[in-house]
């Protein structure tokens, strides 16, 4: 029993060797085959990168705005009286002049006759009153008559004249109020529906609604609000008061349209920024010969006061947003990726200006950017064409206006 207990005992040993070499083995092989992903996770990402290109451009900027009648009147009555005819159709194109209602003008021409009956009585009196005074005067050259009727000839004398003036007025007042049954439009343009039938009693008060209101079509305004950043770029080139005003270039374009076909220069900035808001109204006209706009269509507004001048411009797609920052990925010479916070300005065809962060012939990575981190090492493959790549050339949003649509615009 002794005897054998010892080589039992060494059968053990042995037995647990073997297992321990087993394991050992299997640890060293998973371990080799864990590295491997590891080792393949490390390779330097495959992106597309692109050089950040300087290029001199026109800076549009873009608003929303309103368009505006230049001439908007509500046609009111000014005497009080019957409509009697009405001479336009709803929507009707009309010119400065044209009759638009009438008022019945027989209440107003009776009037216009009494006055001037009562002025042919003043004029009467006044000649009576004249006669009478140099017939006194004589008599008191003659010592005839007292002084005192002398005084009396010519306070009748007066009191004729005035009363003659005020016969005088009557009349106008009564041919006024006889002209303005005759309501005509005061301004060329379009008339809006009647709202008002005829026979109706209509007068001068103000709380009554408008007869109808006329706007006029050309010329046309466009209102919309400027930032202060950027009012502040038009003051520094000059273009930020309303002596200069016309230097800005305005494209505008409507809802139902693509691109901004309509060209106007800036009318006026207002004289003060809205601390609310910190805007400025600006009001920009434009000509409207086509009766393409209408006042109230919103308008989509495209200004160029910063005039030429170089600016950075990158592809819109390497920009990345961190909250509610922007930023890009900087590839150094030694291809390791670098956050760069970064300010963008507008597009520029196809090409984003940025304002701060970037200077040019730096690499920024186009494509890719999702599958890179901060300080990883990349791959780098130049883009084959950039959307700025004629770089001699000046960049512009909207080509530029035709001789005609260049003219000023006088209103």
């Amino acid at each position: 029993m002794n005897a054998a207990s010892p080589r039992f005992n060494r059968k053990l040993i042995w037995l647990a060797l073997g297992v321990a070499l087993i394991g050992t083995a299997g640890i060293v092989s998973h371990n080799s085959q864990a590295a491997r992903p590891a080792a393949t996770a490390a390779a330097p990402a495959p992106v597309t990168v692109a050089t950040v290109i300087e290029k001199s451009v026109i800076e549009w900027d873009e608003f929303s705005g309103r368009v505006e009648a230049v001439e908007y009147v509500e046609i009111r009555p000014r005497v009080t009286g019957t409509i009697d005819v009405i001479h336009f159709r709803d929507g009707q194109l009309v010119k400065k002049g044209d009759l638009l209602f009438t008022i019945d003008p027989r209440p107003f021409q009776a009037e216009l006759a009494r006055a001037e009956a009562d002025k042919a009585s003043a004029e009467a009196a006044l000649e009576l009153a004249r006669t009478e005074q140099e017939r006194t005067r004589r008599l008191i050259e003659d010592r005839a008559v007292a002084q005192r009727e002398l005084d009396e000839r010519n306070n009748t004398y007066l009191v004729a004249n005035a009363r003659l003036k005020a016969a005088e007025a009557a009349v106008m007042t009564a041919r006024l109020n006889l002209q303005y049954t005759a309501i005509t439009a005061p301004v060329s343009g379009r008339v809006s529906r009647a709202e008002i039938t005829v026979g109706n009693l209509v007068g001068p008060n103000g709380n009554s609604p408008a007869l109808t209101t006329l706007v006029s079509v050309s010329p046309m305004y466009v209102n919309f609000e400027v930032d202060e950043q950027t009012y502040g770029r038009y003051l520094a080139h000059g273009a930020g008061n309303n002596s200069h005003s016309d230097r800005i270039p305005v494209a505008i374009g409507l809802a139902s349209e693509t691109g901004y076909p309509h060209q106007g220069q800036i009318r006026s900035f207002d004289n003060r920024l809205d601390t609310a808001s910190g805007t400025i109204r600006v009001r920009a006209v434009l000509d409207n010969q086509d009766g393409a706009l209408t006042p109230g269509m919103y308008a989509r507004v495209r200004t160029g006061g910063g005039g030429e001048k170089p600016a950075l411009l990158i592809d819109d797609k390497a920009i990345g947003t961190d909250q509610d920052k922007k930023f890009v990925m900087v590839v150094d010479a030694d291809n390791k990726a670098n956050y760069r916070p970064i300010k963008i300005g507008p597009m520029v065809e196809g090409m984003r200006i940025v304002r701060e962060g970037l200077s040019a012939g730096e690499r920024i990575i186009v494509n890719g950017l999702q599958r890179v981190r901060p300080n990883d090492v990349v791959a780098p493959t130049p883009v084959t064409e950039s959307p700025a790549a004629p770089a001699a050339k000046s960049a512009s949003l909207v080509p530029a206006p035709t001789s005609a649509a260049a003219k000023k615009i006088r209103i």
